[in-house]
């Protein structure tokens, strides 16, 4: 019979772990990984390892491969080919030859060398894509160097996967065989790309007009998982179609709700797909043959970050950006134990040498997160240039500031960066803006804009945008994290200045605001608030007093359109979402804890509930204070968030 004990343990171990890893501020992915090793075969053998469980694990990767498909484009993809083509061929084959020869040398025979040099050659694509997306770097030069050479991983497996039977059983046909999957593998692509192009938009359009939530998820799962089998019967790989689908996919205008469909299935698949790889993990192994499993820690780490860091120079790239993407690169991949695979049963590799291939893998894919998190600090120990450089953009961003003053800094060149700086323009009032993303930052520069590339968060980055001079600050990203990071930059060195923050909702005002922000935009608020305003004038308000009413509300920091009813229509909330406050009605029955009290014994205040109204006798009344008594059949409107809310409407109806 079949028990749901191994799956609720498995779950359980999964929540401690990542809720460890996160209160340790440690990637996710590496409690997962120790999961796997601890539920797996080497352990607690909770979960059979087996086909299924790693084909489930490797549907993971295609969400993943999925969204960073929509962050592309077919002319951003041509942009790149020199990245995949160029920087990631170089890199497999030369990683290969290296291995091999190693491996050649070590064991005298050349095809355990090719096998092995084919599995070391390769990275992990879930690893990597993850941490980057999360980090926000998959369009900093780093991050696009990066995905440039996992792509051609992905493609290279394809005629490794062909040689390598090739080679074992003497086969006289390599070249035939590779031509035609060649030619198979560019047929599928060019027939994807052509008549995708031609039949998504209309499909997803089709699709769209029917106004169904469950419809447009169900097309979303059709289209990802169909190019991605297609792929798969061409000989490709699951995750190199899913990355098309999203490309094509990301030329469309549902591009961003397609995204938000999407996370939930990959970010759950995804985690399981870490815990299949931890399943991997033998002490055995590990304690057995550590000498072998450190010499091939010493091929794989050190050599391919040498590599990568060479070509990334060798290509033109900084020296700062291909230390950083060969630090991400530095680690085995998922494709690696596929390959291992099949040499073991070709008998190209001999059983313990794949064991302890298996085991090096597995630990670079442990040590890869820390390197990406550090890659930056790693970085200026390694490279001095790197300060030298860094030190020239610094002098550069200064000698542009030191020409501004009494200017507005803009952080963030966005779209909403661009249109306040056009607007404070037409009142002739100098701005200095800075971004991250360089093409922006080229094109824009290309235009007259002054804007610079520079990350707004470092401090020695605001002093030499002209900190010290400017006579405002404005955030015009939606990044709490990072306008905290600016907000407690300016304070140290500015107290006085105006900050004035943007933000989505007001979910994130009082934190802001506590921060030193001087003033918050909620984009949600100020769109309700111009809604009514225009409202106003139609219903034939005169203008003079919509304007006092819309001070006011500013005035009073939103506090008149804070919090609003939940309807069943809404779509599923995020954990942030869940601390936005809101409203709910509690209508007063008869026997109510709270009837004949005066609302000061209730304690409302006392659970950070706010009373907005209370409807007695089909009127709305907000006359009251803390004596005034709750009769039966009252409805009380109270605003405060989820869990604050049913703290009170059980105090109210209860008396708990």
């Amino acid at each position: 019979m079949h028990s749901m004990a191994p799956i609720v343990l498995v779950l359980l171990a999964a929540v401690l772990v990542v809720t460890l890893c996160r209160s340790l501020k440690v990637p996710a992915m590496l409690g997962y990984l120790v999961v796997g090793f601890l539920t797996g075969p080497g352990v607690m053998n909770l979960i059979p390892q087996g086909k299924e469980t790693a084909f489930l694990g490797e549907i993971g990767i295609v969400f993943m491969m999925f969204t960073i498909g929509l962050e592309f484009s077919l002319p951003r993809l041509r942009a790149m080919r020199q990245l995949v083509f160029g920087v990631g061929f170089a890199q497999v084959a030369l990683t290969m030859l290296l291995v091999a020869m190693a491996i050649a040398y070590l064991t005298g025979s050349p095809l355990t060398g090719f096998a092995v040099g084919g599995a070391l050659a390769m990275s992990s694509t879930a690893i990597v894509s993850k941490l980057l997306a999360e980090r926000l770097e998959l369009n900093q030069p780093h991050g696009q160097l990066a995905i440039g050479v996992l792509l051609f991983q992905d493609i290279a497996v394809v005629p490794l996967l062909i040689m390598l039977p090739a080679f074992a059983g003497g086969s006289d046909t390599l070249w035939l065989d590779l031509a035609k999957a060649g030619g198979k593998v560019l047929v599928v692509l060019a027939l994807l790309l052509f008549f995708g192009q031609r039949l998504v938009r209309p499909w997803f359009h089709l699709v769209a007009r029917q106004r169904s939530g469950e419809l447009f998820m169900i097309n979303v799962l059709l289209v990802t998982l169909g190019i991605a089998w297609m792929t798969e019967l061409s000989g490709l790989s699951l995750a190199l179609g899913a990355f098309v689908a999203g490309m094509l996919i990301s030329e469309t205008e549902y591009r961003y709700q397609v995204e938000e469909d999407i996370k939930p299935f990959r970010d759950i698949l995804l985690g399981f797909f870490f815990i299949t790889v931890g399943m991997k993990l033998e002490l055995s192994v590990l304690f057995g043959r550590f000498g072998d499993v450190l010499l091939l820690l010493a091929l794989l780490l050190p050599l391919k970050l040498a590599v990568v860091f060479g070509l990334g120079r060798l290509f033109g790239h900084r020296s700062n950006d291909a230390m950083r993407s060969a630090l991400a690169l530095a680690q085995g991949g998922e494709f690696g134990f596929v390959l291992l695979s099949l040499a073991l049963n070709l008998n190209l590799v001999a059983a313990p040498m794949a064991q302890a291939a298996i085991a090096a893998i597995l630990i670079s894919m442990l040590a890869a997160p820390f390197l990406i998190m550090h890659g930056e600090r790693i970085t200026r120990r390694l490279i001095r240039q790197d300060w030298m450089l860094q030190s020239l953009d610094l002098h550069q961003m200064l000698v542009a500031g030191m020409s501004k003053d009494d200017h507005v800094l803009i952080c963030g060149y966005g779209r909403s960066g661009q249109a306040l700086a056009r607007l404070l323009e037409t009142e002739k009032i100098n701005t200095f803006a800075l971004d991250m993303d360089p093409e922006r930052v080229r094109e824009a520069g290309e235009a007259g804009d002054q804007v610079v590339f520079g990350d707004a968060g470092k401090k020695e980055v605001l002093l030499a945008a002209g900190l010290m001079r400017a006579k405002v600050v404005v955030v015009t990203f939606a990044d709490t994290h990072a306008a905290l990071r600016i907000l407690h930059t300016v304070r140290e060195a500015r107290p006085e200045l105006p900050v004035i923050v943007r933000t989505i909702d007001e979910s994130e005002l009082d934190v802001l605001r506590q921060a030193g922000a001087d003033e918050v935009v909620a984009e949600v608020m100020e769109g309700s608030l111009m809604l009514a305003s225009q409202a106003l004038l139609e219903a034939g308000v005169p203008p003079s007093r919509v304007l006092r009413r819309i001070r006011a509300v500013r005035e009073e920091r939103y506090d008149l359109f804070r919090g609003f009813f939940r309807g069943s229509s809404d779509e599923t909330e995020s954990l942030e979402e869940s601390l936005v406050p809101r409203l709910l009605s509690v209508q007063v029955c008869g026997g109510a804890a709270a009837i004949g009290q005066p609302l000061g014994a209730l304690g409302l205040n006392d659970l950070g509930v706010e009373l907005k109204a209370i409807r007695r006798n089909r009127v709305r009344r907000t006359d009251f204070d803390d004596s005034f008594e709750i009769s039966p059949d009252d409805v009380m409107v109270l605003l405060g968030t989820p869990e604050q809310l049913a703290l009170a409407e059980s105090r109210i109806l209860q008396g708990d």
